[in-house]
């Protein structure tokens, strides 16, 4: 429990070298009894994504997990790694690392503390119940450390938590606002009992969005588990490989990692298919967690008006409302989410830099770039679909 306690950190290079169970006590204990809060730090999707070959040797993503031992026990975890580049993060440090290297210093390699190519939130710092602010202070302060023994330019966590970030800026770390859309479910019965939310105007173009999307020809289908068969993983990932092509040069993930997902994520994916004369031609893929349904990837082989808006955010919608989630998350960016019921969100991230003077250049960045968060989110959330006595209702 918290208090008093010798704790040791080990450094792992592969979860081949730690047991599931063992990382999943820290990384999702409510998993025991339900489903975890988000998939994205159990041992299952980390692996995934390192028994691919999505992280790895060769990818700008090294892994160095972290582990807080007690007298033998994990107590705390946390995905860490080694990173050659700032792809596949969705915090965007580039200018920071032109600025650090036109002065001479060497950006990369850098540590990253967080899910690859995942801008969800969620924990970071995973502890074991009863060891919450000593487990916390443990990974900090050992990531900080592992840093500074190896003489990297910066530490990097994102998407964390809000506590958490509260709890690492206690200890000197600098804390970044930004922003995402995410939709909000105020325990509505059905698809209109959202859509009576908004104004008339955008009642209105969403039920001319969804039907002109289900007029594409086919059928729409929502698949999880053991539906999700081999042949709609050979169909999304030319999607996929489309979507990563025209966004970011080269996918992130490999072709094996959807392989690897169908064998141990099957239960934490809901994959919606747009299927036209037997054949999928466009497909988003969802992660889900407790209370959360992630929207992660999107992508098609042909172009049907309002089809990425239905697959994207209205599917996901109904399926939050018919299990009773409390939101949806649909990745980084995107105002044009705003008009369709996702309102912007602040999102945390944490930073420390080894070189004094950058450190505090970068800190007087980010009280500005707070502020300026902060009023986009002001003007953002006016200009919000929903009509103005359920917004003063929130509020």
């Amino acid at each position: 429990m918290d208090g008093e306690a010798q704790i040791s950190i080990d450094v792992l290079t592969s979860l081949s070298q730690i047991e599931a169970a063992e990382w999943d006590s820290c990384a999702c204990p409510e998993g025991e009894t339900g489903r975890p809060r988000d998939p994205f730090t159990t041992h299952r999707f980390l692996h995934a994504l390192e028994a691919s070959g999505s992280v790895g040797p060769g990818t700008g993503w090294q892994p160095r997990y972290l582990v807080a031992r007690h007298e033998d026990q994990a107590v705390a975890c946390a995905p860490l790694y080694a990173k050659g580049h700032s792809q596949g993060e969705y915090i965007f440090d580039h200018n920071w690392a032109h600025a650090y290297e036109n002065a001479g210093g060497e950006y990369y390699p850098k540590l990253q503390l967080a899910v690859p190519f995942t801008p969800a939130t969620g924990r970071r710092f995973l502890t074991r119940p009863g060891w919450d602010s000593t487990g916390i202070a443990a990974l900090l302060q050992g990531s900080v450390q592992l840093a500074v023994d190896n003489e990297l330019s910066s530490l990097h966590v994102t998407f964390c938590t809000e506590d958490e970030a509260i709890a690492g800026e206690k200890i000197g770390l600098m804390r970044r606002w930004s922003q995402q859309f995410h939709w909000q479910n105020d325990d509505y019965a059905d698809f209109d009992a959202f859509l009576a939310t908004l104004s008339s105007r955008k009642r209105k173009n969403i039920r001319k969005e969804r039907a002109r999307a289900q007029a594409f020809g086919g059928n729409i289908v929502s698949l999880s588990g053991d539906a999700i068969q081999p042949e709609h993983w050979d169909a999304f990932w030319h999607f996929y490989q489309d979507t990563g092509a025209r966004k970011w040069g080269t996918p992130y993930l490999t072709r094996a990692f959807f392989d690897i997902a169908q064998d141990m994520l099957a239960d934490d994916m809901l994959l919606c298919l747009a299927i036209r004369d037997g054949h999928p031609v466009a497909g988003a893929l969802n992660f889900i967690g407790a209370e959360t349904l992630y929207g992660r990837y999107w992508g098609c082989v042909e172009d049907h008006p309002c089809l990425h808006f239905e697959l994207c955010y209205y599917q996901a919608i109904d399926f939050a409302i018919a299990n009773g989630m409390a939101r949806v998350e649909a990745g980084a960016q995107g105002g044009h989410k705003l008009a369709r019921g996702y309102m912007p969100v602040t999102t945390h991230s944490l930073h420390w830099v080894r070189d004094a003077g950058f450190a505090e250049a970068i800190g007087r960045y980010l009280q500005a770039e707070r502020a300026a968060v902060d009023e986009e989110i002001e003007v953002l959330t006016k200009y919000g679909p929903f009509k103005r006595a359920h917004v003063e209702e929130q509020e």
